[in-house]
């Protein structure tokens, strides 16, 4: 489908015009990206080497921390390069794959945040049943659908803004390209579309999140009939995720639930949930999990163990 439009490149202004705002900018968001990267590949690499987390649960997080590297990845690199260079400037096809890239690792995840709390509720409400539910054909495909749905959403979102025209204006108010600053730039009426927007994005975070609060807190009121130690176990698990479940979801409603504009907050908020989010959730999943970090500390002891016997005996 092609597009009508005279502009070929955007001018992203970024998050700041100053200079020295902009040095230090870098060195933070640089920082920050390979914390995410390095952070969530260490986190996926344990799962998948270490057979003690064999557990649908763990594999969910593997999968959640392979999205939040790539999805990190969509946004971070344009924006620290723009950070040092003069010219921010991104082409028309350039724009549109970060669109769509962004929203299907964000919308992905959105769907796997939702198995994840269905598998939080099998294994606290049906722990004898848990691994005849939570088998590895349903843990597929959990996955598959959640990677459809972020597909199906980006896709959406895509064909909303790519066949608006564009005549004139292309500075866009954002570090990234992003639905509600390119359909200000758009040279005609977008309520209809704002309407898709708000629909296949506001309203499907604000059901979601709602349900899985709701999802939660019936797991939570399960727990009056559980041990000490039970209690104890399930609370640390569910307040990791109940924490990730809001720092990513509730950034998303400000954004998306709203009719078509943009305030001077939106860069602040964005960067919540594109950049912060994605490092913060490593974090959130190793410290307050005990097997995760025991797992951690086997597999990369093991390792240096390893590789000085290569160092002395290299024969």
């Amino acid at each position: 489908m092609g597009h009508s439009s005279n502009v070929t490149e955007f001018v992203l202004l970024g998050l700041t015009q100053h200079p020295e705002g902009q040095k230090a900018l870098f060195v933070v968001f640089f920082l920050i990206y390979v914390v995410t990267v390095v952070g969530n590949l260490l986190v996926a690499v344990t799962v998948l080497a270490s057979p003690s987390l064999c557990s649908p649960m763990y594999l969910l997080l593997a999968c959640l921390s392979l999205m939040d590297a790539m999805y990190s990845t969509a946004i971070s690199p344009k924006l620290i390069i723009d950070l040092v260079c003069g010219q921010k400037t991104i082409s028309f096809s350039a724009c549109m794959g970060q669109l769509f890239v962004a929203h299907l690792f964000g919308g992905a995840e959105v769907f796997l945040l939702v198995a994840m709390a269905y598998d939080r509720y099998v294994a606290i409400c049906k722990p004898l049943h848990y691994l005849t539910i939570m088998n590895r054909p349903v843990c597929i495909l959990l996955l598959v659908v959640a990677w459809v749905g972020g597909f199906l959403h980006s896709v959406v979102q895509l064909l909303s803004v790519y066949s608006l025209p564009f005549c004139g204006p292309n500075v866009i108010d954002h570090f990234a390209c992003d639905m509600y600053p390119l359909l200000e730039l758009a040279c005609t009426d977008t309520y209809f579309v704002g309407l898709t927007v708000v629909a296949n994005g506001g309203a499907i975070c604000m059901v979601i999140f709602s349900l899985l609060l709701m999802s939660y807190g019936f797991i939570l009121r399960s727990l009056r009939t559980h041990s000490q130690e039970g209690r104890h176990k399930a609370l640390s698990t569910c307040s990791s995720h109940i924490t990730v479940v809001v720092l990513f979801f509730v950034p998303c409603i400000v954004t998306y639930v709203r009719p078509v504009s943009t305030f001077p907050f939106d860069k602040s908020v964005a960067v919540v949930y594109t950049i912060i989010t994605p490092m913060l959730n490593p974090l959130i999943y190793t410290l307050r999990n005990s097997e995760m970090k025991r797992a951690m500390r086997k597999l990369w002891c093991t390792k240096l163990q390893i590789d000085r016997l290569r160092m002395c005996h290299p024969y």
